[in-house]
């Protein structure tokens, strides 16, 4: 599964690297609020990409994704759309709008919690992947803001420098992440004994029982229950965990879906 790794560059403190160790983070709920490839759609509605229609869309999976998590058909959903949506889309112009939607978007809704984690263990020479269903364009670049390692992400088919709505392999979700880190692991000498991964979606079990230090982080229901039996740590960075009732519940979010697409129709009249 290729990979982007980014070198410090003198942006953190020398450390001394720990030989076989390494953290994986998922990136939707675990380290963002939500799931970013929303803010690439939004972003690339601004930018007159595709129609209100189209907008509304993503905005319904990415209400329903903060409520209640992810989902295996949620997850294929939102690929199927967004490839559709990138067909034809040059390299270039994308690369740009990953930068503008993590300055606009994405670097707001950074759980400070799964920040600090990344950060100990920078701090402890530990090398740090995200590994994520996001396009790798978009992975790369919350990688390389955050001074981590690198990205192991989706990766979009691309001939003569413009996107084919295909992918290259599989879209990185559930098994295919712990077939992915396994084999970084093989290519950079880890000891997945002695790494750590991090997640908030029972679909990331594959990858969470790859490693040695399994982390649920925000974790959805099957995976609250499923760490609690095998005694994982659990971090919950939300605040106002999980609504009281159902009914509250189902309120937030017709108020999400109402405040985004609100926002939608503000950006279609201006």
């Amino acid at each position: 599964m290729p990979d982007v790794t980014m070198e410090h560059a003198g942006l953190l403190p020398a450390v001394s690297i720990r030989p076989g160790e390494a953290a994986f983070f998922d990136v939707d709920n675990t380290l963002m609020k939500g799931a970013s490839l929303f803010h690439v759609a939004r972003k690339m509605y601004q930018k007159k990409a595709f129609t209100l229609r189209d907008a509304a869309g993503f905005a319904w999976k990415q209400a329903t994704f903060v409520l209640r998590g992810e989902s295996l058909e949620d997850v294929h959903s939102i690929r199927e759309s967004a490839q559709k949506l990138a067909r034809g889309i040059s390299v270039e112009s994308v690369a740009l709008l990953g930068q503008e939607v993590y300055d606009e978007m994405i670097e707001s809704k950074i759980w400070p919690g799964t920040r600090a984690l990344t950060k100990e263990h920078l701090r402890s020479g530990r090398r740090v992947w995200l590994v994520t269903a996001t396009p790798i364009e978009v992975a790369a670049v919350i990688a390389e803001r955050l001074d981590l390692t690198g990205a192991l992400a989706t990766i979009p088919e691309i001939v003569d420098g413009e996107y084919t709505g295909k992918l290259v392999g599989e879209i990185l979700h559930g098994p295919a992440k712990a077939t992915a880190v396994r084999e970084l692991a093989e290519r950079e000498g880890l000891d997945l004994a002695r790494c750590w991964a991090y997640s908030d979606s029972f679909n990331d079990v594959p990858l969470l029982s790859a490693v040695g230090h399994p982390v649920a982080i925000n974790p959805d229901a099957k995976l609250r229950r499923h760490a609690r039996e095998r005694n994982w740590p659990v971090y919950d960075f939300r605040s106002g965990r999980r609504a009281a009732t159902f009914g509250l519940r189902a309120a937030t979010g017709a108020g999400i879906v109402y405040g985004l697409w609100k926002g939608f129709t503000r950006m279609r009249r201006h």
